[in-house]
């Protein structure tokens, strides 16, 4: 394990996410996953999670991993079409994951995720959470349109819009 990495999980706090992410930001990371959901028929969940445990950190879990993790905690492939997506940010990491449903397998290049998901780090290693944030949804939204456009009577809301905090 690294000791830097640990160190940042330590010192990590919800009160800093908080700052981050005031109510201001989590409306407005709200009201984007709502918009970007008009142009397509999938599922956006976005998380933060503060930090993790010591026991994770001696595991060696990673960001990704984690990510798989809350993409089921979180149910979000339990969607009509398999067409839910999570944006993930471990926090104390600033680090950026991405999980799409099987829905999106042979649709979409694992290389498009990354993409957005590398904006959304250089976003956020400026301190522009909220902006970041934005412009992952955003991002996401296009690409989840290209594959599962809107169609009249499929785009029912299945998920909450509102962030989890974890």
């Amino acid at each position: 394990m690294q000791l830097g990495r640990f160190w940042r999980h330590l010192i990590a706090t919800r009160w800093a996410v908080r700052r981050a992410f005031p109510d201001a930001a989590l409306q407005a990371i709200e009201a984007a996953v709502h918009a970007g959901e008009r142009l397509h028929d999938g599922e956006v969940r976005f998380a933060v999670e503060t930090e993790l445990g010591w026991q994770e950190l001696l595991q060696g879990i990673t960001p990704r991993q984690r990510a798989i993790e809350v993409f089921s905690l979180l149910r979000v492939w339990d969607t009509e079409r398999n067409n839910g997506v999570l944006i993930y940010l471990l926090f104390a990491d600033r680090d950026v994951e991405i999980v799409a449903d099987r829905g999106f397998d042979g649709r979409v290049d694992e290389a498009a995720w990354r993409e957005i998901c590398a904006v959304m780090r250089a976003r956020f290693a400026g301190r522009e959470f909220e902006g970041g944030a934005l412009e992952g949804i955003a991002a996401a939204s296009r690409l989840m349109a290209e594959h599962f456009p809107a169609s009249e009577g499929v785009g029912r809301d299945e998920m909450p819009d509102r962030p989890a905090m974890l």
